[in-house]
């Protein structure tokens, strides 16, 4: 795999964007419950969304290594919205919710656990594969804060203790890697990943149509593109490692014509994204 902090800077700066996309996804159903214009939102402005788009993805352009551009985007703007007045849902949300932010700790934990390793996180280790973890797990960070922004306003307790039903599944990949090569290493952290980002987008999924407000609906939705965009390029990585291809896991031109066939499905293996590894609704709500 190649040293150049380039080579998914324009998958980070898909992600980023995409973040920021969805998130302005959600103000129209806030609207239908407040009343509030969508401008009256914190940083809900479109010419301000514009700016930050603008600003964001040259930010990335000039350097992907400034943490501040990349954890900045997107959290506070949803955070906000789900701040506003008269957000209400009914209790089955209130558990979906707090399942769903279960899930969001568990995934922070998780990457932050992997950036403690030194085939991730170490001075030797790949800057590429470093920097999607850090982009990854502060993309996580963000849609923790907002199912528990979302929880708070509906004055029910918000969740920062993870899923336990998943705990021992983590646990026992973490132990899985000690004294495993870097190669391995990498790999075993890449299939940990994918497992939770599928979890998590799945489970959102299989609670979309259950849940009573439009606006938490909307807040689902989002996120959960985010996740399956997650599980896609981490598929691509993975189906790339295990060919023993690692040098193709770039976005170049010139990269084109040497990519496997596969190349261009592989991140995409279902018409329909499964529900089989959601988690029940109830299974993370606070006790």
């Amino acid at each position: 795999m190649t040293d150049d902090p380039r080579v998914l800077s324009e998958l980070l700066e898909d992600s980023q964007d995409m973040q920021s996309d969805a998130i302005r996804a959600t103000v129209e159903p806030l609207e239908e419950l407040t009343g509030q214009d969508p401008s009256s939102f914190e940083d809900g402005d479109p010419t301000e969304n514009q700016r930050f788009a603008s600003e964001h993805r040259h930010g990335v352009q000039m350097s992907i290594g400034k943490a501040g551009l990349l954890t900045s985007a997107g959290g506070g703007l949803l955070v906000g919205m789900l701040a506003s007045p008269a957000f209400a849902a009914s209790s089955p949300d209130v558990q979906m919710l707090q399942t769903a932010a279960s899930i969001e700790v568990l995934a922070v934990s998780t990457y932050g656990t992997a950036e403690t390793l030194p085939y991730i996180g170490g001075s030797t280790a790949n800057p590429v594969v470093s920097k999607f973890v850090s982009v990854t797990k502060s993309q996580h960070q963000q849609h923790l804060a907002a199912f528990n922004a979302a929880l708070a306003k509906m004055g029910a307790k918000k969740q920062t203790k993870p899923d336990p039903a998943f705990v021992p599944v983590v646990k026992k990949a973490v132990a899985g890697l000690s004294g495993a090569t870097a190669a391995q290493g990498a790999a075993g952290v890449i299939a940990l990943a994918l497992e939770l980002e599928n979890i998590a987008a799945e489970t959102y999924v299989s609670d979309v149509p259950n849940l009573t407000s439009s606006a938490h609906k909307a807040l689902f939705a989002s996120i959960m593109v985010i996740e399956a965009q997650h599980a896609s390029v981490l598929l691509a990585v993975q189906a790339l490692l295990m060919a023993n291809a690692s040098q193709l896991i770039a976005l170049t031109p010139t990269n084109v014509a040497s990519l496997p066939a596969a190349a261009g499905s592989v991140g995409f293996p279902d018409s329909f994204y499964p529900t089989s590894a959601a988690a029940p609704a109830s299974q993370g709500a606070v006790k």
